[in-house]
């Protein structure tokens, strides 16, 4: 190629990268201005404050809280030291000096900015332009041509290219950087960008020159997993590539790198680690409840697939370093056997759909949100020898918009429809029986019960199962547990309806009962049902496997102790097979790659994990918000339908076609 061609290129992509700065800035107003944090200066840095997600406001908030956290304990530790120093490397239009100089935690210490020389041209403009801005410099001798754009006693901003190492550390020497002083040094989504021939050199560079600094950097891992590849992808439309994930795909990769560059001490954290390891509880519950919120298993993809790192030159700085994540007490049993995924040749998408199984061969499915907005349509997947295929039904009533809701199909009787919501502040409140016929054409009647008793207060992430009480005539009962309601409250109770009366009955339940949950899966089994999983109040994953089991007075709680325990998880599928309970996909926090399939023995009290060989699936397979249906033919398979999820501020994924998961390998051991 052309070395002119090559450059232009090389400009192309470093105007992109430059890109990120603007959107970047956009979001942390965006979140300083619901409240997740404090910073009355970055709005300055924007034409207009443009609200963005919560989810968004979020992942910002939570790097802010990272960056903010380890900037603090540097100048903790340094406050005695008469001088020391913060170099931010592609700074952008970030706050920091202006935010630190507000609170009058920058005693003694100078904060040097660098990046593209347009870039700090910008900047120098608006804060020359600004009067507050402007009026947190003490005293400046501007250059129009750099590379220090603005020189103060406390803050210097400089124009260079931070590949080109010895224009780099001529320009700080010009501004008066102090190689010996204790210095932090931070890279908030910045070497990323670069080769890492590139970025491997400035962290040996640093740690050559800087005897006594903290190195401070925020990125992204787990490049490989549903996630991982949409997040790649995304900036790669942006030509801005994520370079650093090739070679450093996680945090112990990000670890070695540091310690091989030069570094003596180096801790690494995934965001969730660091938000559940060392964000209070207290502020925890006070950024949740911030905005309405119903993205929980975007949001924890999104912690985990970003880290805070720290890495120390120096005794002094070692105290700086952030704690150690502790060791994660369950990680996957893997078996070498991995199941089969295949496609099938139908068009089905959505998130928060319900499922259920009505007659062999036939499985209906309601609600749920697509490319085309919420739906209230109701379709049927019907098997046939070519494979499956789709039909709308007609139902003859409007059941409304409904998102994580349930269908729980009543032998007999069709099925019934519950909860749900149309968005986190409408929960649904209504109740449907389905009732369906067995001709050749389908046909759906939709019925609104108008029931009797003291009903469960509305929600939706919660299950509905049907159980059969030994005491009422042997009559089959809906058993409603968990969820969540428009208040953010996590639900930990539990009803039962009488399908044939009509009426919320009152039945006793003896032991003690799950704690509170949601996202979870509840399966009928043996006249009782059996509960794993979901997300917690705290909200952390659970693992556990409670049994609710029939009694003569009504029924009765026992938590079965298995092991291997299953790795925490929730937002999954289950399907209970003989004494073995089969649950498909979901989102946990602290292992790597994603859930397949575990497989729980009741009896035995032990479990297994099978991967999922999704070569012959040519999207990535994201199984949460899905629903699935275990069929009943010679072959055992699962039928994953739906599922996906709105990823970060890199779009919003659907799974497109349903897909299948081959047993077959396994069916041995579910019998």
């Amino acid at each position: 190629m052309p070395a002119t061609n090559r450059k232009a290129q090389k400009k192309g992509r470093d105007t992109a990268v430059q890109g990120t700065n603007d959107s970047s800035v956009v979001s942390k107003v965006s979140a300083a201005a619901q409240g997740y944090f404090k910073d009355a200066f970055l709005q300055h840095f924007v034409c207009k404050v443009a609200r963005r997600a919560p989810l968004i406001n979020r992942g910002y908030y939570v790097r802010w809280k990272a960056v903010d956290r380890c900037v603090r304990k540097f100048l903790q530790i340094t406050e005695k030291c008469p001088e020391r120093q913060i170099l931010s490397l592609g700074a952008g239009f970030d706050s920091l000096y202006f935010r630190l100089r507000g609170d009058g935690a920058l005693s003694g210490a100078v904060v040097f900015e660098v990046d593209f020389p347009d870039v700090s041209q910008r900047k120098a403009a608006l804060i020359t332009s600004n009067i507050t801005l402007r009026g947190m410099i003490d005293s400046q001798s501007p250059s129009l041509t750099g590379p220090v754009y603005v020189s103060s006693s406390q803050y210097r901003l400089l124009g260079v290219d931070v590949r080109e190492e010895s224009k780099v550390e001529e320009a700080l020497r010009v501004a008066g950087l102090d190689w010996a002083a204790p210095t932090l040094i931070l890279s908030e989504v910045v070497l990323t960008y670069m080769e890492t021939q590139w970025s491997d050199a400035i962290i040996g560079w640093a740690a050559k020159l800087l005897p006594q600094s903290l190195f401070v950097m925020y990125e992204q891992i787990h490049p490989h997993d549903p996630f991982g590849q949409i997040m790649q992808e995304h900036f790669q439309k942006l030509n801005s590539t994520l370079h650093a994930l090739r070679q450093y795909p996680d945090t112990a990769a990000q670890r070695h790198r540091f310690l091989d560059k030069g570094w003596e001490e180096c801790v690494c954290l995934d965001m969730n680690n660091f938000l559940f390891g060392l964000v209070p509880e207290e502020e925890r519950c006070r950024f949740e409840s911030l905005e309405p919120f119903d993205e929980y298993e975007e949001w924890h993809q999104k912690c985990s697939h970003y880290f805070i790192l720290t890495a120390s030159r120096g005794s002094l700085m070692a105290q700086a370093l952030l704690p150690r994540a502790p060791e994660s007490p369950v990680g996957p049993s893997w078996s070498t056997t991995a199941l089969s995924v295949r496609t099938t040749p139908v068009c089905v998408e959505g998130l928060g759909m319900a499922s259920a199984s009505v007659r062999p061969g036939w499985v209906l499915l309601t609600g749920g949100s697509s490319r085309g907005g919420r739906r209230a349509a109701i379709r049927l997947l019907l098997r046939e020898q070519e494979g499956w295929r789709s039909v709308s039904v007609e139902p003859s009533a409007d059941v409304g918009v409904r998102l994580y809701h349930t269908v729980t199909p009543i032998p007999g009787v069709g099925a019934v429809v519950f909860g749900g919501r149309s968005s986190p502040l409408n929960p649904v409140r209504s109740l449907f029986k389905m009732t369906f016929s067995l001709c050749d054409a389908p046909k759906l009647c939709m019925e609104e019960m108008m029931c009797t008793g003291s009903p469960p207060p509305p929600r939706w992430r919660h299950s509905a199962t049907l159980t059969r009480h030994r005491g009422e005539g042997k009559q089959n009962f809906v058993f409603v547990f968990g969820g969540k309601n428009q208040s953010g409250a996590v639900l930990g109770d539990g009803y039962f309806l009488s399908v044939d009366q009509q009426h919320w009955t009152e039945i006793p339940v003896e032991g003690v009962a799950p704690e509170a949950r949601h996202s979870h899966s509840a399966c009928s089994y043996k006249g009782g049902g059996v509960v794993f999983g979901g997300l917690s109040r705290a909200g952390v994953p659970l693992n556990d496997t409670v049994i609710l089991t029939p009694t003569e007075r009504g029924f009765c709680w026992e938590r079965i102790d298995v092991q291997p325990p299953p790795v925490p998880r929730y937002s999954h599928c289950a399907h209970v097979s003989g004494e073995k309970l089969v649950v498909v996909g979901g989102v946990w926090l602290h292992s790597d790659g994603v859930p397949g399939v575990v497989v729980i023995n009741i009896t035995t009290c032990s479990s297994m994990e099978y991967s999922l060989d999704t070569t012959s699936v040519p999207w990535p397979l994201m199984l949460h918000s899905f629903c699935s249906e275990m069929t009943d033919s010679e072959d055992p398979e699962l039928l994953l339908i739906g599922g996906g999820g709105n990823c970060f501020s890199f779009g919003t994924h659907w799974n497109p076609q349903p897909v299948t998961v081959d047993l077959k390998l396994i069916a041995c051991f579910l019998l």
